[in-house]
């Protein structure tokens, strides 16, 4: 197995990049999305509903400039209050 702990994920900057957003209410997710990303050009797709429905996850991408972008991003959508996880 490899161990991926110990690489740097090398991308060129600006990119594309993904992120999977779960949360418990469809409308209130794609709120704070689009509270997270403002005005920047985006595209958010619906991903999936849990089996019992309680949760409904969003792909959202959009494009990052830098590796500090890529995690301000990710860090804003983790700490929103209807956000309940982000990969």
């Amino acid at each position: 197995m490899v161990d991926l702990s110990r690489h740097e994920l090398e991308l060129s900057y600006p990119c594309s990049w993904s992120y999977r957003v779960v949360g418990r209410d469809e409308g209130a997710v794609r709120r704070a999305i689009a509270e997270v990303v403002q005005t920047r050009n985006h595209l958010v797709e619906h991903s999936n509903n849990s089996a019992t429905g309680k949760y409904v996850s969003f792909r959202l991408t959009l494009t990052v400039v830098s590796a500090d972008d890529r995690t301000d991003v990710f860090d804003a959508l983790r700490r929103h209050h209807d956000v309940k996880l982000v990969l």
